[in-house]
């Protein structure tokens, strides 16, 4: 007989939580941990914890106006359509990460190449330092950009690591990974199915 899946707690206070729940940027492990909505509410303070834990916000922007072009991606020498972007305050830079079949995989990007990107879109002047991403898709000669959790960005990961099968990925993580993308954009108030 299978056991039941483990309940999930708070790894600051051990409450237990739902399935839907808040997490938190513990900078030092740079990691993300399970949090109650009350320690959420709490570690979204400033200089709550002295600046160790930090909560993930939950907006989602859509940047319909950036500037992320053909050239500015091959730039990236990112081999998958998908990739995100943060603020490391521990290593004073933006990150680039991209999904793979052993997941998050950081691209080393040259400075001028991690500037063009941040002048690319408006959102890089809001993006919150180890708690929120740009998550960009390249697909079909578009690109679409958007400011998202940074929590969104590692479960996409996890989907694909899951669902990867060959050279490409296969049909179920493409599939999963344009019902994503619809879910992002609903979230950000863009129309189904549209494009920058």
């Amino acid at each position: 007989m299978p056991r039941p899946p483990r309940q999930e707690r708070c790894e600051l206070c051990g409450a237990q939580v739902p399935e839907e729940h808040r997490h938190l940027v513990d900078t030092e492990k740079r990691a993300l941990a399970c949090a109650c909505s009350p320690c959420a509410l709490l570690m979204a303070r400033p200089g709550a914890s002295h600046g160790r834990f930090r909560a993930v916000p939950d907006r989602c922007l859509a940047d319909h106006d950036h500037r992320l072009d053909d050239g500015a991606w091959e730039l990236l020498q990112i081999p998958v359509s998908v990739a995100f972007f943060f603020h490391n305050s521990a290593l004073g830079r933006l990150v680039a990460l991209y999904p793979s079949p052993a997941g998050a995989t950081e691209s080393e990007v040259e400075p001028s190449v991690r500037e063009s990107v941040l002048s690319a879109t408006r959102l890089a002047g809001e993006l919150e330092p180890d708690v929120e991403a740009l998550l960009v898709r390249r697909t079909g000669g578009r690109t679409e950009c958007y400011l998202v959790p940074i929590d969104i960005c590692y479960a996409l990961v996890g989907r694909m690591r899951l669902l990867w099968q060959g050279f490409d990925g296969g049909a179920e993580a493409r599939a999963d990974l344009d019902a994503f993308f619809d879910d992002i954009r609903r979230r950000a108030g863009a129309p189904q199915g549209s494009r920058p």
